[in-house]
Parts: C-alpha cells; structure tokens; sequence
C-alpha cells in the first residue's frame, strides 16, 4: 500500500491540506479545478451571494451530475442486456431456418 501524500486543496477562498494517495492525485486535481470553474461560473450567473452559496450551488449541481451518469450507465446497462437478448432471440430464430 503507498504512502499518503499531503497536497493543498484551494476551493472557493479556502485552502485545505489533504492527504491522497498517489494514484489519485491527478483526479483529484481535475475535481478541484471543475469545481473552482463551477464557482466561477456560478459567481458570473448569481452575483450579490457569498461564497458558502456558491459552494453550495456546486455541490448541488455536481451530486445532481453524478446522479445522472449513474442513471444513465444503468439505462446503458439495460439497453445492452435488452439488445442481447434480441440477439440471442434472432440467432435461434435463424438457426431454426
């Protein structure tokens, strides 16, 4: 098992010290940057909030993110499993020719 190591995580206006494995340095730092880019955004649509808004906001809006990729990898599943089977139902048709 690798070492943690400890990296500093800027979000929003604050600065966090975590510590990651090594093997999930580089997603976690593509993570904070979506993240910082979302406040961004989310500071140029709404102007006038504070910062724990916009935190808010982006984690709403990633969660809500997430939930829809698994939504859709179980629709993609299904889908799959749906056409096997009309595969399946199509080669024993064929083979009964």
């Amino acid at each position: 098992m690798s070492e943690l190591i400890p990296i500093s995580a800027l979000i929003g206006d604050r600065t966090y010290r975590i510590k990651i494995n090594p093997s999930d340095e580089e997603v976690v730092r593509k993570t904070l940057k979506t993240i910082n880019d979302k406040i961004l955004e989310f500071k140029t649509m709404f102007a006038g909030k504070d910062m724990q808004d916009y935190i808010a906001m982006v984690l709403i809006w990633y969660a809500t993110e997430q939930h829809a990729g698994t939504a859709a990898g179980i629709e993609k599943l299904n889908l799959s499993e749906q056409l096997s089977s009309i595969e399946k139902l199509l080669d024993s048709h064929l083979s009964e020719k």
